[in-house]
């Protein structure tokens, strides 16, 4: 675990764990994203730059902590999809987020974007955030 730990410092941009470099850790030691996330705040690391564009971009005062912005058109296709991909609890997993921007074969930003604007709530982050 001394190697994980050692390779999650040298991943930090600016004192900061990446959550594409969250993923390449997990990948790298084939470990679960969410064990990613748990070492992260062992270390009393904060993860940034999430690639849904949910959270670590800049001030929440200023209002540049995300990257998220409503469309102003979704396609149909876009919107049964996500609409399918809801769980019990009326949220989008970020998992399923994922697997849907792959489905789409659009950016999962696009689809965090889609999410926004048809007033779906996106959860469960996979490192363990939100």
């Amino acid at each position: 675990m001394e190697d994980l730990e050692h390779a999650l410092e040298d991943a930090l941009v600016n004192g900061l764990l990446p959550c594409a470099s969250a993923f390449s850790l997990a990948k790298a030691y084939d470990l679960a994203p969410l064990q990613i996330g748990e070492a992260a705040d062992r270390l009393g690391v904060r993860l940034c730059s999430c690639q849904l564009g949910l959270f670590g971009y800049g001030s929440k005062a200023e209002g540049t902590y995300r990257r998220v912005k409503p469309l102003n058109e979704v396609a149909p296709e876009v919107a049964a999809l996500l609409r399918t991909a809801l769980g019990e609890d009326g949220r989008l997993a970020c998992a399923q987020a994922w697997a849907a921007a792959k489905e789409l074969g659009l950016p999962r930003q696009h689809v965090a974007d889609a999410a926004e604007t048809l007033g779906l709530r996106i959860a469960h982050c996979q490192l363990g955030a939100f």
